[in-house]
């Protein structure tokens, strides 16, 4: 249980930094919908760290390519939620100063420890 908490730390810190990086080199300009850019890199991250925790860390299990499918998909959910103004104004009423690329990176995270 540890480890698996450990990974959701590491994924979670390692993507939000990682994935502005990697965009820098993504040099396709689609505007607004660049958050679903940052859904497929997060998803992506999130499942290779996913495979390295795995081998280092303690009790946890190898993630297979279904997990990789669901992380990605759920980032896709999260962020396509970026897209629609009521909802990021709900959750601003909620939780104030939430960027919009926290939305993608939450869905990966929750849909690689739900397939888990």
């Amino acid at each position: 249980m540890l480890g698996r908490i450990i990974l959701l730390l590491i994924q979670l810190v390692v993507g939000w930094y990682a994935a502005p990086e990697i965009m820098r080199y993504v040099k396709v300009d689609v505007g607004e919908f660049r958050i679903l850019i940052y859904a497929l890199l997060f998803g992506v991250i999130v499942w290779v760290l996913g495979l390295l925790g795995a081998l280092v860390l303690k009790d946890v299990a190898r993630p297979s390519g279904s997990t990789l499918a669901v992380a990605v998909v759920s980032a896709l959910i999260f962020a396509g939620l970026t897209l629609v103004p009521d909802v990021t104004q709900a959750v601003a009423k909620v939780v104030s100063g939430v960027p919009d690329r926290a939305y993608p990176l939450i869905g990966a995270v929750i849909g690689y420890a739900i397939k888990r």
